[in-house]
């Protein structure tokens, strides 16, 4: 029977090898692993190095463009305002425009007759002073001078 336990220790100890040596292979498997996990981890720590640079840049230039789009955007305001006072300016014209009209005509309905009877009198200036270009001057060698005799013996004939 101690035959069969030194096989039993025997085999006990080829499994216990068999058990290391897996579990050797085992670690050095995942120690390869592991470095890879570890370069990788390397690449992104040096790319999230980049990331956040970049990031920071960027986050830089949006400032500064926030703050320069708010400047202008208050120089924008005076301009609107300036614009809109330029509007009121306007309407205001407008109105007192509207009320001189509306003035002139109440005006004009009230002297009607009168306006009337002056442009009736300018038609008749008119009138004459286009006779009085229209007429011609005198020639003295067109005009025939006739005696009384001459106008008597004419009647007789």
């Amino acid at each position: 029977m101690e035959v069969v336990l030194y096989i039993a220790a025997l085999i006990a100890a080829i499994g216990f090898l068999v058990l290391c040596v897996s579990i050797g292979m085992t670690l050095f498997s995942l120690k390869n692993t592991l470095n890879n996990i570890a370069g990788t981890v390397a690449g992104i720590e040096g790319q999230m190095e980049g990331i956040t640079r970049e990031t920071t840049s960027l986050l830089t230039k949006t400032n500064t463009l926030a703050d320069d789009i708010t400047q202008k955007s208050e120089q924008l305001n005076s301009v609107v305002l300036a614009v809109k006072g330029i509007g009121d300016s306007v309407n205001g014209l407008n109105e007192s425009v509207q009320r001189i009209t509306s003035s002139i005509n109440n005006e004009v309905g009230k002297n009607e007759e009168k306006i009337a009877q002056v442009v009736q009198w300018s038609n008749v200036a008119m009138g004459i002073a286009d006779k009085w270009r229209q007429r011609k001057a005198i020639n003295p060698n067109d005009v025939t001078v006739y005696t009384v005799d001459d106008v008597q013996a004419k009647n007789n004939k």
